[in-house]
């Protein structure tokens, strides 16, 4: 028997690494692949937030661009938040049932 067999992994800590960062504790049960897909996609999810926030702040600064301009970003911002949202409660759940099942 090898000690990676003896190996036991904590479900409330993996949801307290997953809450810290998304994709952390997929990493700690061992799940690599999900693991880097999820933190690969929060990344993306932070894109989107981060580019609808300058699109609503070109606008909101100096009234370069349209209202047109606000409402896309609105849009872009808030499809980026709910990205980020669902990407972690989905993280932090799975860390803890894949965790316990071990």
């Amino acid at each position: 028997m090898s000690e990676a067999d003896n190996y036991r992994v904590h479900p409330g800590f993996a949801a307290i690494l997953s809450f810290l960062f998304v994709g952390l504790g997929q990493l700690y049960n061992g799940q690599i692949n999900k693991g880097l897909l999820l933190i690969f996609s929060s990344a993306v999810s932070l894109i989107v937030l981060i580019f609808g926030s300058v699109l609503m702040a070109i606008f909101l600064w100096g009234k370069i661009a349209s209202f047109k301009v606000f409402i896309f970003g609105s849009g872009i911002f808030l499809i980026g938040l709910i990205a980020i949202c669902l990407l972690a409660i989905y993280s932090i759940n799975d860390a803890y049932l894949v965790a316990a099942k071990k």
